[in-house]
């Protein structure tokens, strides 16, 4: 299953040919440059490129294809390069160490690219706009003076520049500007002025039309909707409660695009679920295209005529489609698995929502066990593992993943959580994880396990939890915390709160400020949502997954976790693999986990492991089942 699982990402349109990036697991994690013509898929990327970015440290935004050259962030070294058809990629900036780029443009009028840079050879990260010439050299900057930029984009008339910026504590949904300025005779930016945006209020995506139109996302409606700004207000194009607008953990998200008619494709969630629709120029509301999809993964592109997603439905993982809108058909061009799973032992989503911590509403989606053959007992109530999404303020969708379906398909139950902080409901939803972070989400992923165990959906002697990032780290408080499940798995997940503050970048530095609280004013919060502090409270088994060199949750919070644990004589058991970072690239790592997360909950649980699984070493399981 790892070797089959791409990484599809950042699809787009030159001259009518589509482009995107592919993260294999097969190639350790590398980031290939694919292009569709005459109906087949072509690498561009010999080894070693890599178009990946680490700004943020999340990236994204590594690729930009234009006027037929290809434009690329290559992770190994940091800088960017071009190529042309099958031309070698030549090097565009100098080698000046740690200096990243993502997000560029190329600025036609003028020849060069637009790019924000994030510079780290100082004591401090300095982020900025920069520019340089499209035969290469060394980037200008252009825009500085704040913590943070994204998203600059030139008018195709080339007379003005837009692009968002923000400060800490602000994260990118929190509160955004976005500015709009003139291009002087000498490229740069004058009589800049705000057009939307605020400490609360999340501007995301800008574009320009095909006019030089300026449009954008925006929430002070408490929904992200979609505005066209006339030069002096900004003016909503088709208002409704939906989230249009996405989380920008990643650079070169998007989730609107321009047809060559006048109108406009776009992407809306409500409930958790996606849906992609038009707007006429003239108004007449949301024209759903009516596709069988449930996701649309932050990608909305066209080359004028036709539509390019990355999107999945209930039987359909996230793939890169075109979509013709006038019969709406669609062709895909690549899947993100080519896994072929029976139709009949596909467990499809079913869309659920309970009373979550002290009452308030929250959703999930459940799958039941789908299995002739099932591990975990076709007569019994089956067992139920909850996954709790990264983020936190990122959401899970239905679309079909191998993941859960590799869990169904061996007679366990599954609910992912879109637990209050979730996007896909609002600001206020995504808000109610405010001051909150380790209370209202693992309170909610506690409450949807005991509904369904409630409602007869799922055995609740045999509740399980997993989960990465922010995810694991509700993994670590619903063990420590809580007395529902029977056992967890935390993939670098966060033990240590207080810690992490000191240790992580400078994107999440002060993210904490909002989720917990300023810091050190409520430092006796940090230390009490810290699960490492309460090793004593910890009754259940739990795994730990790490990648050894992840510089956003670095690898001594899984590791004194471990320790804790062991010592305390809690059933553990540590799996950390070098070369991996926040989340895993590497086909055998990706499926190491997967088979030791079942081997270990299957222990746990007294369920007999079927097929070829390498054990794990679970220390202190045989003490304690003996005692």
């Amino acid at each position: 299953m790892a070797q089959s699982r791409l990484r599809v990402t950042e699809l787009q349109f030159d001259g009518g040919v589509p482009f995107w990036i592919e993260g294999r697991p097969a190639e350790k994690g590398r980031c290939v440059v694919v292009r569709h013509v005459d109906g087949a898929n072509h690498d561009m990327l010999p080894e070693p490129f890599s178009a990946r970015t680490r700004v943020h440290e999340y990236g994204g935004g590594a690729l930009h294809v234009a006027g037929g050259t290809v434009y690329f962030s290559n992770a190994p070294d940091r800088r960017l390069y071009a190529m042309e058809s099958d031309a070698a990629p030549r090097p565009l900036t100098p080698d000046l160490g740690d200096v990243r780029y993502a997000d560029m443009r190329l600025d036609s009028t003028r020849d060069r690219l637009v790019v924000v840079c994030e510079d780290h050879r100082g004591s401090r990260v300095v982020n900025d706009i920069r520019v340089l010439p499209r035969d290469g050299g060394e980037p200008e900057t252009i825009v500085s003076g704040n913590d943070f930029y994204s998203n600059p984009r030139v008018s195709p008339d080339g007379t003005r520049m837009a692009w968002l910026t923000w400060n800490q504590p602000n994260m990118p949904w929190d509160g955004t500007e976005l500015w709009t300025a003139e291009l002087g005779a000498d490229g740069r930016p004058r009589d800049a002025r705000r057009v939307a945006g605020g400490p609360r209020e999340a501007v995301f995506q800008p574009e320009w039309s095909p006019d030089s139109v300026l449009h954008f996302i925006t929430d002070p409606t408490g929904w992200w909707n979609l505005y066209r700004w006339d030069g002096d207000e900004a003016h909503p194009l088709c208002p409704m409660e939906a989230e249009c607008g996405q989380p920008a953990w990643a650079f070169g998200l998007s989730s609107y695009a321009f047809l060559d008619d006048g109108r406009i494709a776009l992407s809306a969630c409500r409930d958790g679920l996606w849906r992609v629709g038009l707007l006429s120029p003239d108004g007449g509301g949301f024209d759903d295209l009516g596709l069988a999809i449930t996701d649309v993964d932050g990608c909305v592109v066209s080359d004028g005529v036709r539509i390019g997603l990355l999107a999945g439905g209930e039987r359909e993982p996230l793939s890169a489609v075109v979509v013709q809108p006038g019969d709406r058909s669609h062709t895909v061009l690549r899947r993100s698995t080519d896994l072929d799973i029976d139709d009949a032992l596909i467990s499809a989503a079913i869309p659920v929502s309970f009373p979550g911590w002290e009452g308030a509403t929250a959703h999930a989606f459940f799958y039941a066990p789908r299995s002739d053959t099932c591990e975990a007992g076709p007569e019994e109530t089956p067992p139920l593992l909850v996954r709790a999404h990264g983020g936190p303020t990122s959401a899970t969708t239905p679309a079909m993943d191998p993941l859960v379906q590799y869990w169904t398909s061996r007679g366990f139950a599954f609910l992912d959580v879109n637990y209050g902080g979730s996007t896909g409901y609002g600001r206020a939803y995504r808000e109610r994880l405010n001051l909150q972070e380790g209370v209202v989400d693992v309170g909610d992923c506690v409450a949807g396990a005991l509904h369904m165990a409630e409602t007869g959906r799922a055995d609740g002697a045999r509740l399980l939890i997993e989960g990465g990032s922010a995810g694991g780290y509700i993994v670590l408080c619903a063990m420590t915390f809580h007395d529902a499940f029977a056992a967890g798995s935390s993939l670098f997940g966060i033990a240590d709160i207080e810690t992490l503050v000191a240790e992580t970048h400078k994107f999440e530095a002060q993210y904490f400020e909002t989720m917990v609280g300023p810091y050190p004013l409520r430092r006796h919060v940090y230390h009490d949502r810290s699960p490492i502090h309460f090793i004593e409270r910890v009754r259940r088994p739990v795994i730990l997954f790490q990648g050894l060199d992840d510089p956003i949750v670095p690898r001594n919070q899984a590791e004194t976790m471990f320790a804790s644990l062991r010592e305390a004589g809690i059933p553990t058991a540590y799996i950390g693999y070098p070369g991996e970072e926040h989340g895993f690239r590497q086909a055998a790592n990706i499926a190491r986990t997967v088979d030791a997360e079942r081997y270990f909950f299957s222990r746990v649980l007294g369920i007999e492991v079927g097929g070829d699984v390498e054990p794990v070493d679970i220390v202190n399981l045989e003490r304690r089942q003996t005692a």
